[in-house]
């Protein structure tokens, strides 16, 4: 394999094992909202969820990759990758019905709107008006995550009890850390120049810096 192969590689497993991280981490919140109704399957918990995270990190890690050689043609389509968390519990049969009649899987459809409207609201890429936009829509719904937990799983998660305010900050920590990941499409790229200006200022012999 060459070095650009292996440092592509690198970085997707880094953010495959980043994203598989998130989702399991995520679904310890989901959990708390459940409550004792919480139930593990395996479609459920790895195919709706973990996969998603693996799919999700592996893309954005390949952003990165990308990003860091001076990128390709529509790359940054990648800051999409968050939609896997929307579409694949959309997969499960009769989810589709159950969104539309009972609104289940609604949630997972807002963590990746706002995932990918905070990336590109932090990004400084594009018209600030759609960036202040995208930032508004996604900081409503954030504030509607985190103020979510009494009304789902009753007041012993309200945001004034210990346990309510560390759900609150468990959510929006992980949809914030998401958010963070998914601006890597947006970012600038690393040119060649960048890359020789780069190799100029450190002398390996050294170690230092000019």
């Amino acid at each position: 394999m060459s070095t650009y192969g292996a440092r592509n590689a690198a970085f997707i497993a880094i953010g495959t094992i980043c994203g598989i991280a998130w989702a399991a981490g995520f679904r310890a919140y989901m959990v708390e909202l459940a409550g004792p109704a919480s139930t593990f399957g395996w479609w459920g918990t790895f195919g709706a969820i973990i996969l998603p995270g693996a799919i999700t990190g592996g893309l954005l890690g390949w952003a990165e990759a990308l990003r860091r050689t001076g990128g390709r043609r529509g790359w940054r389509w990648l800051a999409l990758a968050p939609l896997a968390f929307a579409v694949a519990p959309m997969l499960m049969p009769g989810a589709i019905a159950a969104l539309l009649t009972q609104g289940l899987g609604g949630g997972a459809i807002a963590v990746a709107l706002m995932a990918v409207g905070g990336g590109y609201a932090i990004s400084r890429r594009g018209p600030l008006w759609s960036r202040l936009v995208s930032g508004l829509v996604s900081a409503a719904l954030l504030a509607a995550l985190a103020l979510a937990g009494p009304g789902i799983a009753g007041p012993g998660l309200a945001l004034t009890e210990p346990r309510g305010a560390w759900v609150a900050v468990l959510a929006t920590s992980f949809v914030v850390v998401l958010a963070v990941a998914s601006s890597i499409p947006h970012r600038p790229i690393v040119t060649v120049a960048d890359r020789a200006l780069s190799d100029r200022t450190v002398r390996p012999e050294s170690g230092g810096v000019r």
